[in-house]
């Protein structure tokens, strides 16, 4: 029988979420419970989630820079003063475009080949292959391989995978690039329970300059997380308010955006709060609350007494509970 603290879990969200809840929500005892391995596979795709972007349009690319510099051309070449000096800079930009779409051509193959060898790497010895890959089809020291192999590794030892990624220097990486690296150490810290480690990689992360939505969100939990664990719990939850955890949208970054929720509303002593995001969690997959069970570290009071409630009243073993990896 539902208890009184369990319907007011259920009234917090809004008319809508509410409604869309109660139709889903009926039929939830007939769904099938997912296996450990099912599990540990959707904790995985936590850490991938940043590289699952839409193909580039490399065409409609082309097209633009090629109008900007024929654009140039037509100036310099109607432009009655300065002599070879136009021409000079349309030349040096044309150059310069060249030089661009190259780049563009390698970077954009070279992450459709990386995001190949991580679709491939499900099983153990698929990740054990794709590191044997990525060690011998890649440069020493380039990046995107760097961050493809921490990816697999964070699966096994995040341990390792941290090491990985600390051997780049983020201080000569271009910005969306040290972003991410900062991001993915900022988790694999979290998940260690190292929280003064991740909230100073979380403090330069830039929220407000990142394009791409999805790294946008990841962004926000992997900060919203760290500053809720190192004592800016308000900061974290105004932060982490901007963005809907059940939007179609942000569906592969859900556990982890509620996951930062149940921190953020510990820290500021939101009890209703913590047992909603723990709710939002359990309706994903009961063992995502293993997250906030010992010997998980530095997990606030209320928190691990919410979540040892909730796996007590939905009678989910703790033994079988999965360690969360990034």
């Amino acid at each position: 029988m539902a208890t009184e603290s369990e319907a007011d879990e259920a009234k917090v969200t809004d008319d809508a979420k509410a409604t869309a809840g109660r139709a889903s929500s009926r039929p939830a005892k007939a769904k099938k419970k997912k296996s450990a391995a099912e599990v540990q596979k959707e904790l995985a795709e936590i850490g991938k989630a940043q590289d699952e972007r839409p193909p580039v349009d490399l065409k409609k690319i082309y097209v633009r820079v090629g109008l900007v510099v024929a654009v140039l051309w037509v100036i310099a070449l109607i432009v009655p003063v300065g002599g070879w000096i136009p021409k000079a800079v349309a030349g040096l930009a044309t150059l310069v475009a060249i030089g661009v779409m190259i780049w563009l051509d390698r970077y954009v193959k070279k992450t459709a080949a990386l995001g190949a060898i991580l679709k491939g790497a499900d099983t153990e010895e698929g990740r054990k292959k794709a590191l044997e890959r990525l060690d011998t089809e890649f440069k020493k020291g380039d990046t995107q391989a760097v961050i493809a192999k921490a990816q697999l590794q964070m699966q096994e030892d995040p341990r390792a995978a941290l090491a990985t990624l600390e051997a780049v220097n983020v201080e000569k990486e271009l910005a969306p690039i040290a972003g991410q690296i900062r991001a993915m150490r900022a988790m694999l810290h979290l998940t260690l329970g190292e929280t003064a480690e991740a909230r100073a990689l979380a403090d330069k992360l830039e929220l407000g300059k990142q394009q791409e939505p999805k790294t946008r969100v990841m962004f926000a939990a992997v900060a919203g997380e760290a500053w809720a664990r190192s004592g800016q719990g308000r900061k974290a939850v105004d932060t982490l308010d901007l963005f809907n955890p059940d939007a179609p949208e942000h569906a592969e970054m859900k556990a982890q955006m509620w996951r930062a929720r149940a921190f953020a509303y510990a820290a500021v002593n939101d009890t209703k709060g913590i047992a909603r995001a723990l709710k939002k969690l359990a309706d994903v997959n009961p063992h995502l609350l293993g997250m906030f069970l010992p010997p998980q570290k530095k997990v606030h009071p209320l928190l691990e007494r919410e979540a040892k409630q909730m796996v007590a009243r939905l009678g989910v073993v703790q033994r079988k509970m999965v360690r969360q990896k990034m």
